[in-house]
């Protein structure tokens, strides 16, 4: 079972471009699709998709559409009431693949709301395998609330990945050793803004990326993938590190790729593979979802492991 936690959930909205975006200009869109989402949901979605239990839980009023919107595609959920109304995310996306993203902050959450979430993901964490927080944080939540939620889970003995950036990653980074998750999911900009490194040189040189991502197995982070866009991931542990190269992808929209990247983990984990193993799964993943539009989450019998290329890299920590 894969809890997911999604703080700041989103109507996901897609613009398909047929040319290039151009500032100040009238330009007509080839369609516009809708999606319920926000990063755990969509973990949640690719749970759905391979037949892993999931359970979202959320903060929405029950009889919101959204909530409708993810029962009415096979996804438990757990709203917790809320009175705001939920953000809108906008894509832009041209034939390129450049994708442009306008997203909304969302509603604030009030103490209380806060609190029952809280609540709700500790009761739900004691029959999960993995619980995954992942996304922003709404307006005036304290940015660490995602290190104090992964201290309240500890004891419920689930398994906890978290996927941030921003000020909710940089207070988790923080608040180590005491409130390290399980698995942290980094892209190489986000490795970048607490290394003090710059972001194209981790997403190019695997080499660095693993060194960048040492730093938080070495303050008590268990594993570590940092996704690393076109040039695929690494996967650091206490045991080892580890590179994969993605097969050749036509990007159509990079949206929902890293939340796709980070279930392939999971699954591979929940499936007893070998790290290895589990890397080549999550950056086929990440593949898949790059080469389908909007925030569309591949099947599996479009996740090609196979094709990715997985070498270990032999860095000790200090070197």
């Amino acid at each position: 079972m894969i809890v997911t936690f999604t703080a700041n959930p989103s109507h996901d909205r897609t613009v398909h471009l047929g040319g290039p975006l151009e500032r100040g200009a009238v330009i007509r869109a080839d369609s516009v699709t809708s999606q319920a989402g926000g990063k755990g949901v969509n973990i949640s979605r690719a749970s759905v998709a391979a037949g892993v239990p999931t359970l979202a839980v959320i903060p929405a009023a029950k009889d919101d559409p959204f909530v409708h919107e993810l029962l009415a595609a096979g996804i438990d959920c757990r709203p917790v009431h809320h009175d705001g109304t939920l953000r809108v995310n906008l894509t832009i996306t041209e034939p390129d693949g450049t994708t442009t993203k306008l997203n909304s902050p969302g509603p604030e959450l009030t103490p209380g709301v806060r609190l029952e979430l809280g609540d709700a993901l500790c009761r739900r964490a004691a029959t999960a395998d993995w619980v995954v927080l992942a996304g922003s944080l709404p307006p005036g939540t304290p940015p660490e609330w995602y290190a104090e939620l992964v201290v309240a889970l500890r004891d419920t003995g689930a398994r906890i990945a978290v996927d941030t950036s921003d000020a909710p990653l940089r207070a988790l980074v923080d608040h180590l050793p005491a409130a390290a998750p399980h698995l942290m999911k980094p892209n190489g900009e986000e490795l970048a803004s607490f290394t003090g490194g710059q972001a194209d040189v981790l997403e190019s040189d695997p080499v660095a990326a693993v060194a960048a991502a040492r730093t938080l197995v070495d303050a008590g982070v268990a594993t570590v993938l940092a996704t690393l866009g076109p040039h695929g991931a690494v996967l650091v542990t206490a045991d080892g590190a580890w590179c994969a190269t993605p097969p050749e992808t036509t990007v159509v929209s990079t949206v929902g790729a890293g939340d796709s990247s980070l279930f392939g983990y999971l699954l591979g984990e929940l499936q007893a593979r070998e790290p290895d193993q589990r890397l080549a799964l999550a950056v086929a993943y990440g593949s898949a979802a790059a080469g389908l539009p909007g925030t569309t989450i591949p099947q599996p019998h479009q996740v090609r492991p196979e094709l990715v290329s997985v070498r270990s890299l032999d860095i000790i920590s200090g070197e």
